[in-house]
């Protein structure tokens, strides 16, 4: 199932829908717009059956799409968890995962632009898998990591690579580089687990302007699902509606103002964004 948050203009409400057939079913009856609440509440099987029950009624090419997670208190984002990225940014792959955040004030919709500041001329594009976190999780074992999971999204870690740059060669914090607003374009849809039977052998393609610019498999992970999760658990409070993002892979290029980027995860969905430079 793919269940996604939208509007159906920009003052409506956020609604909660479920792609079928090529259209959106409404859930906006059921009480909440917050897709991992309503997985938790109403169970996988219960909820198929409420969506196969109930007519398409919109359009996806007529609605504002909103994050696909109602809540989420941090993005949880690994470097380096590809070594053929490690090796275009002339880093070590790294012998533990290295993790960082982005806020969620970062978090943005499919179809909604990406913004960069004026403060940077260099912004770059990085597609990834990213967990969706179904319930409230801490020291998880590897074996028992899919207890956690609610689904997966596709994520675009927006970086201002000339800020980030400058702050790795002062050996300073770079998190602001990846965290400003729209810099964490997420969706469009949240794929519940039986849509996608092995996380670990999913096609990741992102395009700009119909040139593709990255692609790789999820099966090149450097530390897979697993043990990211039992990782970053050990110690810290995962929380229903918390984002993984898995890392990105080769192929990070400079964008211009205008650009379209698609990012795609197979099996999990496509994103597009466009990107709007202020200084421009």
């Amino acid at each position: 199932m793919f269940l996604g948050r939208i509007r159906r203009s920009a003052s409506s409400p956020v609604e909660l829908v479920a792609l079928r057939d090529g259209g959106l079913v409404s859930l906006a009856d059921l009480g909440t717009d917050d897709p991992v609440a309503l997985l938790d509440s109403h169970g996988l099987e219960r909820l198929t059956d409420e969506v196969a029950g109930r007519p398409v009624v919109l359009d996806e090419a007529a609605v504002l799409f909103e994050p696909p997670v109602a809540t989420c208190t941090k993005i949880c984002c690994l470097a380096l968890n590809y070594a053929a990225h490690a090796e275009e940014s002339g880093m070590e792959v790294p012998p533990e995962p290295v993790l960082f955040f982005k806020p969620p004030s970062s978090l943005t919709g499919h179809n909604r632009p990406v913004e960069a500041p004026a403060r940077t001329r260099h912004l770059e594009h990085e597609v990834e898998l990213a967990v969706v976190i179904g319930r409230r999780t801490r020291d998880l074992p590897e074996e028992r990591w899919l207890e956690a999971v609610a689904g997966y999204t596709v994520i675009n870690d927006m970086t201002a690579r000339d800020l980030q740059l400058v702050n790795i060669a002062r050996n300073v914090p770079w998190d602001q580089s990846k965290g400003f607003d729209t810099f964490a374009p997420a969706g469009p849809y949240l794929a519940t687990v039986d849509e996608v039977p092995d996380p670990q052998a999913l096609e990741l393609v992102l395009e700009v302007d119909g040139e593709v610019r990255q692609r790789a498999n999820t099966k090149q992970m450097v530390f897979g699902l697993p043990r990211l999760i039992a990782d970053l658990s050990d110690g810290m409070t995962l929380m229903p509606g918390d984002l993984i993002a898995t890392g990105t892979i080769a192929g990070i290029a400079p964008l211009q103002d205008g650009d379209t980027m698609r990012a795609t995860v197979q099996g999990v969905g496509t994103l597009v964004n466009t990107v709007k430079f202020r200084s421009a």
